[in-house]
């Protein structure tokens, strides 16, 4: 991947997310909770903000990105809380009203990342093509082909 291809790669991670919510409330209307389905895209998205926040918005957050990047943390925290309330609700579910309450849920997730996502790849992304340093780039490009998250590692806004 070269460096002008990282702000696709990333916008790519946001449509892969987007699709697991989906094949989920597909199969959710088809009266199935597959668990496996939301909890790798769950995990997916919790990856996807920790290479944000620990590689993207660091060397971007002093300058004019500052209150962007504050911002696109911020929102961070309300995602991981609910993708936190639907980890609770995965868990117990098994009754018709638990299908509306992962439903609710699953459509608060979307909306929340469709309102996150209208800033950040228009207003963040681009800097991960330009103003990165090379070493950081590549950082960037390797986390986004291979790299893990920590286990218990959680967002810098998770707690309210």
């Amino acid at each position: 991947m070269t460096d002008e291809n990282l702000s696709a790669a990333l916008e790519h991670e946001h449509q892969e997310v987007d699709a697991g919510i989906g094949v989920f409330l597909e199969k959710l209307d088809g009266g199935s909770v597959d668990a496996d389905v939301l909890g790798a895209t769950l995990t997916a998205l919790r990856r996807h903000i920790y290479l944000e926040e620990q590689i993207l918005f660091p060397p971007i957050s002093k300058g004019a990105q500052m209150m962007s990047v504050f911002g696109m943390i911020r929102g961070h925290g309300e995602i991981w809380r609910t993708m936190d309330a639907l980890d609770e609700l995965i868990s117990g579910a098994g009754d018709p009203a638990d299908h509306d309450e992962l439903r609710v849920a699953c459509r608060r997730l979307l909306d929340l990342l469709a309102d996150h996502n209208k800033v950040e790849e228009p207003v963040i992304y681009p800097a991960a093509d330009t103003g990165l340093a090379p070493e950081t780039a590549t950082e960037l490009a390797d986390f986004i082909a291979n790299g893990r998250m920590p286990d218990g590692w959680v967002c810098a806004k998770a707690a309210l």
